[in-house]
């Protein structure tokens, strides 16, 4: 399995076709949330998975904001769930950042079924929950450095 991260202009068509086609899967179709999927943020995010044979199975994004760096769109493609991959990229992608020596406030508006699992990798609430597409959220954090 690879650890992969690339900026929106390195991806190819192909690579960047995966990626749409796993997130509407898993957020519009799966979750039932009819919205805006694919928007401003992609373009300036790195795109983060991990990859087989060609194939991404599970994907993040990262990007840049004003209040910090954000995690995003988290997925575990439906047929390699529970093998531990969702650990196995957040993992991977928490060494990266630290690895470039970044200095931040590591953020994410997490599914409030999953709050255990991002706790797991040292993440605190900063919120109360909250119905974001009809999906109970929490924001949370993770200072970095």
């Amino acid at each position: 399995m690879e650890f992969k991260i690339q900026s929106f202009a390195d991806l190819s068509v192909y690579q960047l076709q995966q990626i749409y086609q796993l997130r509407v899967a898993v957020f519009v179709v799966e979750q039932d949330c009819a919205y805006q999927e694919v928007d401003e943020i992609d373009v300036n995010a790195q795109h983060v998975w991990l990859e087989e044979k060609g194939q991404i199975l599970a994907y993040l994004r990262l990007y840049q904001l004003a209040d910090g760096l954000h995690l995003g769109r988290v997925l575990v493609a439906p047929t390699y769930r529970s093998h531990g991959l969702a650990k196995q990229l957040l993992t991977q992608t928490l060494a990266y950042i630290r690895q470039q020596n970044i200095h931040t406030n590591l953020q994410i508006a997490a599914q409030s079924y999953l709050l255990s699992f991002y706790q797991s990798f040292g993440f605190q609430e900063v919120s109360t929950p909250y119905l974001e597409d009809g999906i109970e959220h929490v924001d949370m954090c993770l200072s970095i450095g």
